[in-house]
């Protein structure tokens, strides 16, 4: 009896593993798998009901609420419980089915859970402005700004702080690929200080499964401030900052892909092959990741 209670939360732990590091937008196919691999409906029930909420938060999915009136992402920044999210700018809360990743049901948010209107100029100004910098920048991007710390402050004089969540997928499964750009912006407003200090985390998630199994993902931090101003200049000068970390991430991305032939590709495979056959490393841009590369190679045959 012991060793089958084992063996059952063996393969819970695995099927959890499995869940929650699917690549961005494949967690459903991924499901479908394990459950049919574990074989037992109980075990994948429970370990589908852990998984899928951790799996949702990190991957910032986006869902569209039940009346269309918007979407909302399933972040920690906007938990009110396990299944209710708030979205600050509609002033809704919307129920989550996590496992159907939909939501079931949505109503206005109560006085309670929405910040002061002092609170409520800033927060209304940077969303303004970080939508008008997503839209321009992330074709299928979605944003939301969160107040996580002195909602109910009145007026000058004191802290706050505010998280920026930006959440963009491009999923094409039917071209055996998916990608994901998901970044927080901490800002905190020091009001006795005259200062905006903003912390920032971006990951980029990218998996490619034609005829392989290829996957990145790769993340990076960054700080930065500016002076305390007006909610609309406040707005202006925090975008600013972002955009300029964001595309200045993106970049170093594209230099970094520039430079596998001599680095990252050299170092999957040995300088000679069982082929006998240099690899032409001077060439591989022109190569496919597998067709081309196997023609050239003469491997197979």
């Amino acid at each position: 009896m012991a060793e089958e209670e084992e063996e059952r939360k063996q393969k819970k732990e695995i099927a959890k593993w499995f869940l929650t590091n699917a690549p961005a937008g494949e967690i459903q196919y991924v499901a479908k798998d394990i459950r049919s691999v574990v074989g037992d409906d109980e075990v994948y029930d429970e370990a589908a009901a852990e998984a899928f909420p951790t799996y949702n938060k990190t991957h910032l999915v986006v869902l569209e609420m039940p009346d269309r009136s918007g979407d909302v992402i399933v972040t920690t920044h906007g938990e009110l419980d396990e299944s209710n999210y708030f979205d600050p700018r509609t002033a809704h809360v919307a129920t989550v089915d996590h496992v159907k990743q939909v939501c079931t049901k949505v109503r206005p948010a109560t006085d309670e859970e929405l910040p002061s209107s002092y609170i409520e100029e800033f927060r209304g100004a940077l969303d303004a402005e970080v939508c008008k910098y997503v839209g321009d920048t992330y074709p299928k991007g979605t944003c939301s700004v969160y107040c996580t710390s002195g909602k109910d402050v009145e007026g000058p004089g004191e802290n706050f702080e505010f998280a920026i969540v930006i959440s963009a997928a491009k999923l094409s499964p039917q071209n055996f690929c998916n990608g994901s750009w998901r970044s927080i912006w901490n800002v905190e407003f020091k009001d006795d200080m005259q200062v905006v200090e903003l912390r920032g985390k971006m990951q980029v998630g990218a998996h490619y499964f034609e005829e392989g199994n290829v996957q990145l993902d790769t993340n990076t931090e960054c700080k930065d401030s500016t002076i305390f101003q007006s909610p609309e200049d406040s707005a202006v000068s925090i975008t600013n900052m972002i955009r300029h970390h964001e595309t200045e991430y993106m970049t170093s991305l594209e230099a970094s892909y520039l430079n596998l032939p001599d680095t990252t590709f050299k170092d999957l495979r040995r300088k000679l092959p069982v082929t006998r056959t240099l690899f032409p490393w001077h060439n591989t841009l022109q190569f496919s990741l597998t067709r081309d590369i196997t023609k050239e190679l003469g491997i197979g045959k």
